[in-house]
């Protein structure tokens, strides 16, 4: 009985000393970890006002978040569409927010870029793309678009600027607002 006890602890040693792995998400095609119908991972950003959100804290709103930079054109592209069909439209409405979440710039470049672009709505600071990664592979690239309705469940996934995509987008926010 002895050696049979030694012999399980020994087993047991063994197995409690091997490397535990990180558990590996492939990306999509294009890019992202996450699914429409997932849970929207949480995480807090800070603004380029110096106001702190934590998306956790947004439940009962419809959210969208942006993932840009300056250095992206399709992203330049897009925002000024981005704001002017959906922020325009919806800025008023107390169960909408949008979010530009920056990748990896600091808060002078991203200031200039909101004032280059002429976008109104709030941009967050994403110091090493950490953000970014919680949704899609780090090394995928950017514009994309997460829509997350009141519950905190992803409900549409965008990449790049593709005019019937961006209007179905468009519509779905009308739809979950309850707005035409």
């Amino acid at each position: 009985m002895k050696k049979f006890m030694s012999l399980m602890l020994l087993v047991c040693a063994c197995l409690l000393s091997q490397p535990v792995k990180a558990q590996q998400v492939t990306p999509d095609n294009a890019g992202y970890i996450v699914k429409v119908g997932d849970m929207a991972p949480d995480f807090e950003m800070e603004l380029t006002d110096g106001q702190k959100v934590k998306l956790s804290d947004l439940r009962g709103k419809v959210v969208m978040l942006q993932f840009t930079a300056s250095w992206c054109g399709v992203c330049r592209k897009e925002m000024p569409f981005i704001e002017k069909d959906i922020w325009l439209k919806h800025k008023d409405n107390k169960a909408f927010a949008l979010f530009g979440v920056d990748r990896d710039e600091p808060l002078e470049t991203v200031v200039a870029f909101a004032k280059r672009t002429g976008v109104t709505y709030p941009l967050a600071l994403d110091p090493g793309a950490d953000i970014f990664a919680r949704y899609a592979d780090r090394k995928a690239g950017i514009t994309r678009n997460v829509l997350i309705d009141k519950t905190g469940k992803i409900v549409m996934l965008t990449r790049l600027y593709n005019e019937e995509e961006f209007s179905s987008l468009c519509k779905k926010i009308d739809e979950m607002l309850g707005e035409k």
